[in-house]
């Protein structure tokens, strides 16, 4: 057994656990939904606009996940700037929240099309994948100015996505999945052109479209919107970072 099907920890799963995992996926969801209430409420009491605009902002991006192309198959689209909702959601919030965010995001990702090879593929591409989205968050704490700390994060999202994709790519052309017959000494190759194929026009577009809002200052209208006191204080003291990691 090679060290990559060993790192699978099982071969290709079945439909009948597939279905299985979606219904665990449907209650996990609803578990991180609790522990996304039970974090805005630990860090202010009865912040119930931090749960509204994590409900919008899921909702939103899970609505444009459905506008899509796929330059590959298999999976791998390029779709009308998902990310944004979430990305902006955890600027304004911050990492622990946009983590749990993408969380819930990622699993619905798999819920609209239910597809894993094996459990490992759908830590992959199911969590692993969408949680790097808490380093938008992460960005704006690190970084003074706005639209350095924006695009970082965006960037910093896209590169550890890609990264994870890339070694979930490696498992699928290693078992013959997408490339049937194609030498699977080849896998990195395969894995490495498939997932650029898609993520770098997805990061693309992302990145217009938060230019956009930033260039039209409709981002910092959207922060005031979801985030009063925030944008109050960056207003107040603009060379300050906001150090609370809510």
């Amino acid at each position: 057994m090679s060290l990559l099907k060993f790192l699978a920890f099982a071969e290709a799963i079945s439909e009948e656990t597939t279905e299985l995992v979606s219904i665990i996926a449907i209650a996990a969801i609803a578990a991180l939904a609790i522990i996304m209430l039970v974090i805005c409420l630990t860090y202010k009491k009865m912040d119930t606009k931090a749960i509204v605009y994590a409900a919008i902002s899921i909702a939103s991006a899970f609505v444009l996940s459905f506008i899509k192309v796929s330059p590959v198959t298999n999976g791998g689209s390029i779709t009308l700037a998902s990310f944004v909702p979430i990305l902006i959601y955890a600027y304004v919030y911050g990492p622990v929240r946009g983590l749990v965010a993408g969380l819930i995001f990622g699993v619905l990702q798999f819920i609209q099309s239910p597809y894993m090879l094996t459990p490992l593929t759908f830590v992959l591409d199911y969590l692993l994948a969408f949680a790097p989205i808490f380093l938008m968050g992460l960005a704006r704490l690190v970084f003074k100015k706005e639209n350095t700390s924006i695009f970082a994060g965006t960037a910093a999202t896209y590169v550890i996505r890609f990264i994870v994709h890339f070694f979930s790519g490696l498992i699928y052309f290693q078992m013959g999945i997408i490339t049937e017959g194609f030498p699977a000494d080849s896998a990195a190759v395969y894995s490495l052109v498939y997932n650029l194929v898609y993520l770098v026009p997805d990061m693309i577009i992302t990145m217009v479209v938060l230019a956009v809002l930033v260039a039209t200052k409709n981002f910092p209208r959207l922060v005031r919107l979801m985030r009063p006191d925030f944008y109050a204080k960056n207003q107040e003291a603009p060379a300050e970072v906001a150090t609370d990691a809510q």
